[in-house]
């Protein structure tokens, strides 16, 4: 689809079009500040109401999680769970309304490589990330006294977490032609696995069967590692899940890098 761009302006002797990458990347992240109220208060109210409703339901009789209270263990996977929610919209809804309108080609026309449209859409999903992250760790840290005491564990993981969703988000955007098919798979996957990824809970608390469940999920390792972040104790080793996060971010990105090389689906 961009072949016959390749050979002509910012493409030859293989240039890259840093322009054109950081025009789409803005484009990407002022479409969701221009509704801020939606795409960032929006989720800070909805993980402050998380936190509220498991205050009431349980109270002061719930003991501590990993030697923490439970709501400061609750905290950081509320908030992990909602970047990731956040990171895949963005990526999914952007491309799936293109392709809907029917003004995708506005996209795919310019003399964009396969890598800097890849970059473009996930930098979106990334800043939209970030931003959440931001606002709703400030939040619990003044609110209930979440810890933060591996921050850069915190913050890879986040970066990680939003680069692998905002992938899934164009995985998802490229194979849905309707907004009902991209509401299907947002409701019936990206849901589910996000709440079945340790953000209530500790996975000691699983059957083992389950738990061997959680270990094959890579939304687990997102959340285990912003929790090891803030409160310094995990389900498992942040190591190992900065290594299944990262090659689970590789493969998906590889993949959706070849779809736009080679137009896949990429007109409704």
């Amino acid at each position: 689809m961009h072949s016959s761009k390749t050979d002509m302006g910012v493409r030859r002797f293989g240039a890259v079009n840093w322009l054109g990458t950081w025009t789409l990347a803005r484009r990407e992240v002022l479409r969701f500040l221009n509704v801020w109220s939606q795409t960032i208060m929006g989720p800070l109210v909805n993980a402050g109401l998380f936190l509220l409703i498991f205050t009431i339901a349980i109270g002061p009789t719930r003991g501590d999680v990993m030697g923490v209270p439970f709501m400061v263990f609750l905290a950081p996977g509320i908030m992990t769970m909602t970047v990731i929610q956040n990171a895949f919209a963005n990526t999914s809804s952007s491309i799936a309304s293109a392709k809907v309108g029917g003004n995708i080609v506005d996209t795919l026309m310019p003399p964009l490589s396969a890598l800097e449209l890849l970059v473009g859409y996930i930098a979106g999903a990334v800043a939209r990330g970030m931003i959440v992250a931001v606002v709703i760790t400030a939040g619990a840290m003044w609110f209930i006294g979440m810890p933060m005491e591996h921050p850069l564990w915190a913050l890879v993981f986040v970066l990680l977490g939003s680069i692998l969703m905002g992938a899934l988000g164009m995985v998802a955007a490229v194979f849905a032609n309707k907004f009902d098919q991209l509401s299907a798979i947002s409701n019936f996957l990206i849901t589910p696995l996000a709440f079945l990824s340790g953000t209530f809970y500790s996975i000691e608390a699983l059957p083992p069967v389950l738990q061997t469940f959680s270990h094959w999920n890579p939304f687990f390792y997102i959340i285990d590692g912003v929790r090891y972040g803030t409160i310094g104790v995990s389900d498992s080793s942040p190591l190992l899940g900065l290594g299944v996060v990262s090659l689970w971010s590789l493969i998906v990105l590889a993949v959706v890098w070849n779809w736009l090389r080679t137009g896949y689906r990429m007109k409704a």
